[in-house]
């Protein structure tokens, strides 16, 4: 049989494959593992190129097992995680960002369906209090389970969930899809005291033998300005709102519905009014449309379903069933200012959503712990004013959204096991970020984005139902293949095939590559021609 080699091997046996040539290198490819900027960028800590892997090859459990590493919710932020991730990937430079969110929640939802279970850690006779079950307090609880820590929650309101149940309506977050990822680290082990508030820390945690403590307060407490009024309005607070919708208390919103703020609550309460067939819904806004704190497709879900924005108008005065609204221009910088014109619009109820606070009253007998401008200090590890007393989520200085309090939960958890066990860990460094120079997208064949269903508006704007539908699983499959693995080898073979000196040595499937040092005249053709960018060139050791 005739000995075939690989095409790119030209040299015959006896000639400069004899010879050492690596001596005339002054430069070497070295493999490494860059970062990927969408796992860079995610709030949670997620591996997600690596649970995209799994994904891309139908292996669901396997992706969802990765993603419950650094995250318990995949369910629940495939739905209201922004995905910052995406606007971070690098797929952008060549048609549109991989669809991870969407994958996510397919993941999530497979999960559920099929009843998938993580196991606690073996029992390690330490106690933890939390305070607070809403993702932070709930993430916190999970990953101390994994360590094998006791845990208990206690929470002020009836059902645990903290702003994803109170303050995020039911067409966006589907409370049979959060129920179930919370009933899953019920299992595990951790107890949830609801309707219990705690009024003092540390003689909670002293009666009960907790050995630590996590505070995780969600920002709750709707911030509320005085406008001068006759009283012929009544006048709502926006979370107070959604608080009592998601109760079934009564709503108050009715006739014309005029709310105050743009950020993603006042987008809530506005769609939430237009579910509940009021005559019309009004946002007033004092910047311009495209400053709205509120996401970008909230907007615009928003506007679909008949809900106008007002842009650059401030409310100064309710008088005789009317709002009375400065408006305001735009000036250098972004910023509004106001102009000293006026304008009049009739209204039947206004809905406050200028933003959320922490309740300090939790803090009232602690001389320790006290709120900075609504937020309580903490150090790298999150540990507060008090030895053994973390806090995360809302109430520390952060941006305030369910993602990163998921975040603050795992590493609040880690750092508490490892002051349980006596020293918390160096962290490790982290590799390089992936960035678009150092790949060779042309590679990569053209893909269009897989689009998730949205509910039509007529249907949306008739009641709760969730608006944007799942993948399918061929379609998640798609979307999860569409990931160009950045920064980290998925042997390809292109670096072995264009070596030049037959100097990259192929280790296996799963193993990777190795470089014939010897051989390697240091041409840099595999950094060249590595589509993801998982080599680089490094000056010669003398």
């Amino acid at each position: 049989m005739k000995n075939t080699k690989p095409y790119a091997i030209t040299l015959d046996v006896g000639g400069s494959l004899l010879n050492k040539t690596g001596s005339w290198r002054t430069d070497r490819p070295v493999y490494l593992d860059r970062l990927p900027p969408c796992n860079s960028t995610c709030p949670a800590g997620e591996n997600i190129q690596q649970w995209l892997y799994h994904a891309e090859s139908g292996e669901y459990k396997k992706a969802w097992l990765e993603i419950m590493k650094n995250n318990p919710f995949p369910a629940v932020m495939g739905r209201v995680c922004y995905h910052s991730c995406e606007s971070a990937c690098n797929r952008t430079q060549l048609d549109e960002p991989v669809g991870i969110n969407s994958v996510e929640r397919f993941l999530g939802d497979q999960a559920i369906n099929n009843q998938w279970k993580v196991k606690p850690g073996k029992s390690s006779g330490k106690k933890v209090m939390i305070v607070g079950a809403g993702m932070a307090g709930l993430s916190c609880a999970y990953h101390l389970r994994l360590a094998g820590h006791d845990v208990t929650i206690f929470e002020s309101s009836p059902k645990p969930g903290g702003m994803v149940r109170y303050g995020i309506p039911k067409y966006r977050m589907p409370r049979e899809k959060l129920n179930a990822e919370i009933h899953r680290i019920e299992e595990m082990g951790v107890k949830i005291e609801l309707n219990t508030k705690v009024f003092n820390i540390a003689a909670t945690k002293e009666k009960y033998g907790f050995d630590a403590a996590f505070l995780s307060i969600g920002a709750q407490n709707g911030q509320y300005i005085e406008i001068k009024s006759d009283q012929s309005l009544p006048s709502l607070v926006g979370v107070d709102v959604l608080q009592g919708i998601e109760e079934d208390k009564p709503s108050d919103l009715h006739g014309q519905v005029i709310v105050y703020g743009g950020g993603n609550t006042a987008i809530d309460v506005a769609r939430s009014a237009i579910r509940m067939g009021t005559q019309g819904v009004k946002v007033v806004v004092r910047n311009s449309r495209d400053k709205m704190p509120a996401h970008l497709d909230e907007i615009n879900e928003a506007v679909q379903e008949g809900v106008e924005i007002v842009a650059l108008r401030s409310i100064v005065e309710i008088s005789d069933g009317h709002l009375v609204l400065e408006k305001m221009v735009t000036v250098e910088g972004g910023k509004s200012q106001p102009t000293g014109e006026f304008e009049t619009i009739p209204a039947s109820v206004v809905v406050q959503a200028l933003g959320q606070n922490v309740d300090p009253g939790l803090f009232a007998d602690v001389d320790q712990l006290e709120l900075d401008d609504g937020v309580l200090d903490v150090d790298f590890h999150m540990m507060s004013g008090i030895e053994g007393v973390f806090a995360g989520g809302d109430m520390v200085p952060s941006d305030r959204n369910v993602t990163i309090a998921i975040g603050h939960g795992k590493k609040a958890a880690r750092s508490i096991d490892q002051w349980l066990k006596g020293e918390f860990q160096q962290m490790d460094e982290k590799h390089e970020v992936v960035d678009i120079s150092m790949m060779n997208t042309w590679y990569y064949s053209d893909a269009p984005r897989t689009i998730r269903p949205i509910l039509d508006v007529v249907r949306r704007q008739s009641g709760f139902a969730e608006v944007v539908g799942d993948l399918d699983e061929d379609s998640a499959a798609f979307e999860a293949r569409r990931c160009m693995s950045c920064g980290n080898c998925f042997e390809c073979d292109n670096c072995y095939g264009v070596c030049p000196d037959n100097a990259v040595i192929k280790l296996g499937n799963g193993k990777r590559f190795e470089f014939k040092y010897d051989y390697c005249k240091g041409c840099g053709m595999c950094v060249e021609e590595c589509p993801c960018g998982a080599i680089k060139m490094e000056p010669e050791e003398i």
